[in-house]
């Protein structure tokens, strides 16, 4: 049945991906924006910013569910920042009747020394639910499409660099999802009663390396193979200046993803495909939509 929802992030990547999916199935959206006046996305825009709790109660009255896409990664203090933000949103969404959060988080055993950014991640999961909302969790790795940082970084430096001189955590497995499946998933867990208050791992059918993922982009895109050197002694400082100058992501931000990069992030629980049943694109295919997309996006520019 047709629900009222706020997306958080709603200019964003995801987010503004998820509002249109939202709108299109029927749901009223509530895009909850720093800028209302500039936004031209699908829903309605509302003012609210996770980092002023006073604003989350208007932005939250009378929705039934909300969506949680917000991360402070350019920040050095991430992981402070991020914890307090969603203390106030639970308390925000709990006063507000909310009946259920959606969050987009990240892959990562348990077992394994987590990075900060991977530890910041779990920790958002448990405090959205501090105040009795349940919140349901899908935890992802790379998402592809236009937009995404970390695929900008893979699309950046093979459409730069003839060859490459990469670091140790090139070799770290991943589990790459199209950003029309994540976002697919997305609406999928909102309503069904099992998918309440549970935690899922998505990613698509291909379990590649990062030094793969370059490669096979740079085939895709350019009809070309990368040739790579590893150099383990490339350290996660001096990967990120050299990220920040190659590509346009800031130090920080590439800073923390690259910590997160030595931490193998791949589905070892595939229950999500029990509640939200679609064929998967593959990585090439994720790859070539991501390319459409952009394709598009500055054709539409160049005609503004």
């Amino acid at each position: 049945m047709p629900l009222t929802i706020t997306v958080t992030g709603a200019s964003g990547f995801v987010g503004s991906h998820l509002c249109e999916a939202l709108v299109e199935a029927g749901h009223t959206v509530r895009a909850m924006t720093r800028h209302p006046d500039t936004y031209d996305g699908a829903g309605e825009a509302v003012y609210g910013d996770v980092s002023d709790a006073e604003s989350l109660g208007p932005a939250l009255d009378g929705a039934d569910a909300a969506y949680y896409l917000v991360h402070s990664l350019d920040r050095e203090d991430f992981e402070s920042a991020d914890a307090k933000a969603a203390r106030d949103f639970s308390a925000a969404a709990a006063k507000a009747g909310v009946r259920r959060i959606v969050y987009l988080g990240g892959l990562g055993r348990e077992d394994q020394d987590l990075s900060a950014h991977l530890r910041s991640r779990r920790e958002v999961e448990k405090l959205l639910g501090g105040d009795g909302v349940p919140v349901t969790v899908l935890r992802a790795a790379i998402v592809v499409g236009h937009g995404g940082i970390s695929w900008e970084i893979t699309r950046q430096l093979v459409d730069h660099l003839p060859a490459m001189v990469v670091p140790y955590w090139t070799s770290t497995k991943t589990q790459p999802i199209a950003l029309a499946d994540a976002v697919a998933y997305l609406v999928g867990v909102l309503e069904p009663a099992e998918a309440e208050g549970r935690v899922f791992e998505i990613g698509g059918p291909d379990v590649l390396t990062y030094a793969q993922m370059m490669q096979r982009a740079s085939q895709v895109i350019k009809n070309r193979p990368l040739p790579m050197l590893v150099v383990p002694l490339l350290t996660p400082r001096l990967s990120s200046h050299w990220l920040a100058f190659v590509t346009d992501v800031d130090t920080e931000t590439a800073r923390n993803l690259i910590d997160s990069m030595s931490n193998e992030v791949v589905v070892t629980d595939d229950s999500i495909k029990t509640v939200v049943r679609r064929r998967l694109l593959t990585y090439d295919e994720a790859v070539r939509a991501a390319m459409a997309e952009r394709e598009r996006a500055l054709a539409d520019a160049s005609t503004d």
